[in-house]
């Protein structure tokens, strides 16, 4: 069964021109302040996985837009996508776990939240890989999720550097 065949062309495009639109604009916010944000080894992961967090959504929804891609090879290439991106949030989970400034609080739903859209993408390509379209929907969930998880993320390093 292809990806194309089911539906999702024009969702996958507008997540598609909505992340790679975002994740423009935080580069070129965070590049206002990039000398004072890479001082901070914290706020430089935590920039870094909200990109990241970006450019799986953007990934995710160019590659279903390939003509005549399987559920099952979409799963395997949205669940390499995935595990890249959780590289990414592992690292700005030690890094705020780490931090001993006093005001870093609440490390652990701040490490966490970062997994949230990877691991939602990784669900529903394992559900993809094992034959099951319903993967689409958790996928597309995934997107729906990413793009309010980096927005935060990124707008609190960007607040966070100005303090």
């Amino acid at each position: 069964m292809m990806v194309g065949d089911l539906g999702w062309n024009e969702f996958n495009l507008g997540i598609l021109g909505a992340t790679a639109a975002l994740a423009g604009l935080v580069i070129v916010a965070a590049s206002v302040n990039i000398a004072e944000i890479v001082k901070s080894r914290s706020l430089t992961a935590r920039l870094g996985a909200g990109i990241a967090t970006l450019v799986l959504a953007i990934t995710a929804s160019a590659l279903a837009m390939f003509p005549e891609i399987t559920l099952v090879a979409y799963g395997v290439a949205v669940l390499a996508s995935a595990l890249i991106a959780m590289m990414f949030n592992a690292h700005a989970a030690r890094a705020i776990l780490q931090n001993t400034d006093p005001q870093n609080g609440y490390k652990g739903p701040r490490a966490a939240i970062n997994f949230l859209p990877a691991a939602i993408y990784a669900v529903g390509s394992a559900m993809l890989i094992a034959g099951e379209p319903a993967g689409l929907v958790v996928v597309a969930v995934g997107a729906i999720v990413a793009i309010p998880v980096a927005l935060m993320i990124s707008w609190i390093v960007l607040v966070e550097v100005l303090r």
